[in-house]
């Protein structure tokens, strides 16, 4: 028997990436076409996004857990959520929850970890980026990380807020974001961490001057392999 795995969306494509990839993937483990039962709960990115613009995390945890409780009620037994800027917010409620959590952050260290890489590059939201959800689970691990400066975090949030959670992937963007990684690499950097969900449907391994950790798919497979 497998478990049911329950995604708490915020971002479409985020959340599309994610569920296509345990489904796609689950096969492997699983036989042709099938994956373990997956239930889909998610609020409006806007009404998230006004919780994190006026610095309410508390409330963006009360929102996953509200999406959680709805998911538990329709069978879920482990939960996740492809996004990561507001696990700031699972942070503060994760106790709480009435099913357990895989935290996409902590996935993505162990996989830095058993890669032997030493210092992470993070790309994601600007609240990402300066926040400490990868900054808590690195130093855990004894990893350490590097951001872009603030110029380049602001260029990173305005083209994944006005352009990939839209669905538009724009080769401009794209070299942009290959810049970005290449001077984190003239500073040390030895991989770079996609920690945003929808950044890997920009950027791929072809596409960067360092190995990339996808945070999306490194959550799908950590889903898979407890579901399974």
């Amino acid at each position: 028997m497998t478990k049911h795995i329950g995604i708490v969306a915020v971002s479409s494509e985020g959340a599309a990436l994610c569920y296509r990839t345990i489904c796609l993937e689950g096969a492997a483990l699983l036989g042709p076409h099938d994956h373990p039962e997956v239930t889909l709960h998610g609020f409006s990115l806007g009404s998230y996004q006004r919780l994190i613009d006026d610095d309410r995390w508390d409330s963006v945890g009360e929102m996953m857990l509200e999406s959680a409780a709805r998911l538990v009620r329709s069978g879920a037994q482990l939960l996740i959520c492809p996004d990561n800027t507001v696990h700031q917010g699972l942070d503060l409620v994760r106790e709480r929850s009435p099913a357990p959590w895989i935290h996409i952050a902590q996935e993505v260290a162990g996989e830095a970890q058993q890669c032997g890489f030493k210092r992470l590059a993070i790309l994601g939201t600007r609240f990402l980026m300066e926040g400490p959800v990868y900054r808590s689970k690195l130093a855990s691990v004894g990893i350490d990380h590097r951001v872009p400066n603030a110029e380049q975090r602001a260029r990173i949030n305005q083209i994944i807020y006005d352009e990939l959670v839209c669905a538009r992937f724009l080769p401009e963007s794209r070299a942009y974001f290959h810049n970005v990684i290449r001077d984190l690499a003239d500073d040390g950097c030895d991989a770079v961490a996609l920690a945003c969900t929808e950044i890997p449907l920009l950027i791929s391994a072809a596409h960067s001057p360092l190995p990339i950790l996808d945070s999306t798919r490194i959550l799908a497979r950590a889903a898979l392999r407890k579901a399974t």
